[in-house]
């Protein structure tokens, strides 16, 4: 980080030793001025596109905020300064990279930790911490929808599922999440017999009616964003008796599946309650160790304080989330000037 900033002092050069000395009480020397904050970033080309936005970088520049490309080819520790180094990358070798990099670079503020990452790139850990929450208060209560993991073997899915008294239809969701748009995609599975023809490995959901609509959760440090995006459709029992097969979709909750300006049923559309968002993303920031996710919600429909944790994904589409850029920069600057305070606190 690099700071401009002096603590100044009383000199008198011609002072003579006998002369009375006056005590003068002077207030504490000003905060360090930000002169400039370096932000390296190791994105796929997809996600710079989609994240490093002229209204991104316009703004940046203006609050002293410069990013700068990782050249993957070139060694890590060689490249730099930095203050931060922000990173979306998958493989055992950038994460090996990252870490020996960060242990030479302990100054370095690297968002996020790899290894805490690693825990949302499996489904069957991802929503662990919010089924050991058991949140609920006043406002309304957090939970997830009962799943089961299918690692091989189609043909023994409908057994599985009936041993573990799961509740047709089902979302059948792959296991890993690699960042790519087939990792995303989901299927709804209307009868027993049709789930031997998904393809493991897979999480299996039991699917919730929730109006069609979802509540995306942006978390950027300490900063909540919450925007509403239609989702898939709430399924009657006759629906349920009347169709089998395996339905397949894709992502369902893309930008241009915006619900914020719909008409819709306030009931539906209400957001959930504000401390308790709140509530569960402090939690989650704390268990996840991570600073930039976000989190799927929905509302069983049918009532107003019920809710469901169905996904979470780290640094998501922000430049899907209104406002993307200040909130983003706000919080590029409160990391350098937090730790700039624990330094001399410790000190």
């Amino acid at each position: 980080m690099r700071l401009n900033g002096e603590i100044p002092y009383l000199r008198n050069e011609e002072e003579n030793e006998n002369d009375s000395v006056a005590l003068i009480s002077l207030p504490p020397p000003p905060p360090p001025t930000l002169e400039k904050l370096v932000v390296g970033y190791a994105l796929t080309s997809k996600k710079v596109k989609s994240f490093l936005q002229p209204k991104l970088e316009g703004l940046a520049k203006k609050k002293g905020i410069v990013f700068v490309a990782i050249d993957q080819s070139q060694p890590l520790v060689d490249q730099g300064p930095f203050d931060i180094v922000l990173h979306k990358l998958t493989g055992k070798e950038w994460q090996q990279i990252l870490q020996d990099y960060w242990e030479k670079h302990p100054e370095v503020t690297v968002l996020d930790p790899p290894a805490a990452i690693q825990h949302l790139y499996n489904r069957q850990s991802m929503l662990q911490d919010v089924a050991n929450l058991n949140l609920s208060d006043c406002y309304g209560k957090f939970g997830t929808p009962r799943q089961l993991v299918i690692t091989k073997d189609p043909s023994s899915i409908p057994d599985a599922v009936s041993k573990a008294r799961l509740t047709l239809p089902l979302v059948a969701k792959p296991l890993v999440v690699d960042g790519s748009a087939k990792s995303h995609e989901l299927s709804l599975a209307y009868d027993e017999f049709s789930l031997s023809k998904l393809d493991p490995p897979l999480v299996l959901q039991e699917f919730v009616n929730h109006g069609g609509v979802l509540f995306k959760v942006y978390i950027v440090g300490e900063a909540i964003k919450v925007v509403r995006r239609f989702s898939l459709p709430d399924v009657s029992k006759r629906e349920l008796l009347n169709n089998t097969g395996v339905f397949r979709f894709p992502r369902v909750s893309c930008a241009a599946a915006s619900a914020d300006d719909a008409d819709l049923d306030p009931s539906i559309a209400e957001l959930p309650p504000r401390p308790l968002l709140e509530k569960l993303a402090r939690e989650l920031r704390l268990r996840l160790g991570l600073r930039l996710f976000n989190i799927d919600i929905i509302r069983e429909h049918g009532t107003r304080d019920r809710f469901y944790v169905i996904d979470i994904n780290y640094f998501p589409g922000y430049s899907k989330m209104p406002g993307y850029e200040h909130i983003f920069t706000d919080f590029l600057l409160s990391v350098v000037q937090s730790k700039f305070k624990r330094l001399l606190s410790s000190n």
